[in-house]
């Protein structure tokens, strides 16, 4: 309050998105500081004293969560020391047991080094983590618009930043794994938000209002990626009656306009659609067995013509293969 624009701009920031929407608020601490006198005395110490989380980072973390009562707190910069040194596992078990958020909170794994990958309510491992496969805990992919900076960047060209098509496949990628994707972008030091990342937000936005019912609550379904067809990924969701809705997301229309999906097993009650459309679809098994050739639409409505990525949903499918 008594430094930069004499404001509170955590607690502005906690309300307004606790007042006006329905997302989790949330916090990132950095556990380290690069040129902090005490940090880099300790580190001259090989670590062995503590003067630097004793002094600077536990109060800091007491501190946000007492005043600001985030719902998750995204722990960064632990890779110079183990966890012993930052005081992580005295500060976690606080902040399960009696803190404020006791019976709400989510943490990282980034709580010191060899943590991350092995403890943590969710894993991130390694920035821009994508296993590209089902594993058995609760990951995320935390990965920049801009390809090499997680802030602004006055002397990037446009090749410095991803393109809709390869943020839309990573979030699919992530999602049909298992995992939540967190997107970064960096704003300008007035706190502006630069128009190419604002174009890629509203992109993605424009996606997700059509294909959003195959990301939003959806679980991962038996298969990740299709058997017969490449860059086709698979999530689903269980409906109420205990029956399970499985959706295909492809990225390239193929040209005769018939998809070809080896990992669904059909029924005579099997239903094709897609997302963004109001007509069930055409299938038929293929002769040599072990796959289904789906009729796609002919593209002429703006809600399928996105040209990044298709999402098909199907249902009635063998309960035994779900």
């Amino acid at each position: 309050m008594q430094v930069g624009p004499n404001r509170d701009l955590v607690r502005e920031l906690s309300n307004s998105i606790r007042n006006r929407t329905k997302i989790r608020f949330g916090l990132y601490h950095s556990l380290f500081e690069w040129f902090n006198p005490l940090y880099l005395h300790d580190k001259e110490n090989g670590f062995h004293s503590r003067l630097f989380p004793t002094i600077k980072t536990l109060p800091e973390l007491y501190e946000i969560v007492n005043e600001y009562e985030p719902e998750i707190i995204w722990s960064d910069g632990d890779n110079s020391a183990n966890d012993t040194y930052w005081t992580s596992q005295e500060f976690l078990a606080w902040l399960y047991n009696d803190s404020p958020v006791k019976d709400t909170v989510v943490t990282n794994d980034r709580w010191g080094y060899g943590v991350a990958c092995n403890h943590g309510g969710y894993y991130t491992c390694a920035d821009r983590y994508n296993p590209g496969k089902l594993i058995p805990h609760k990951w995320e992919n935390c990965m920049t618009i801009d390809r090499t900076s997680w802030g602004y960047r006055r002397e990037a060209t446009l090749d410095s930043y991803l393109r809709i098509e390869d943020i839309i496949s990573s979030l699919v990628s992530t999602v049909s794994c298992g995992g939540n994707l967190l997107l970064n972008i960096g704003p300008t030091k007035e706190g502006t938000i630069a128009p190419i990342f604002e174009e890629r937000l509203l992109q993605i936005g424009n996606w997700l209002k059509i294909n959003g019912e195959a990301i939003y609550e959806s679980v991962p379904w038996t298969h990740q990626n299709d058997t017969v067809t490449k860059h086709v990924w698979y999530t689903s969701r269980k409906q109420t009656n205990g029956s399970v809705d499985v959706y295909a997301i492809f990225f390239k229309w193929p040209q005769d306009s018939l998809l070809v999906l080896g990992s669904p097993e059909p029924t005579s009650h099997t239903q094709v659609t897609m997302l963004g459309g109001d007509q069930s679809l055409t299938w038929v098994d293929c002769e040599e067995g072990g796959c289904i050739i789906v009729s796609l639409p002919t593209v002429t409505t703006p809600e399928l013509d996105l040209r990044w990525a298709w999402t098909l949903k199907l249902t009635g499918l063998d309960s035994n293969r779900i």
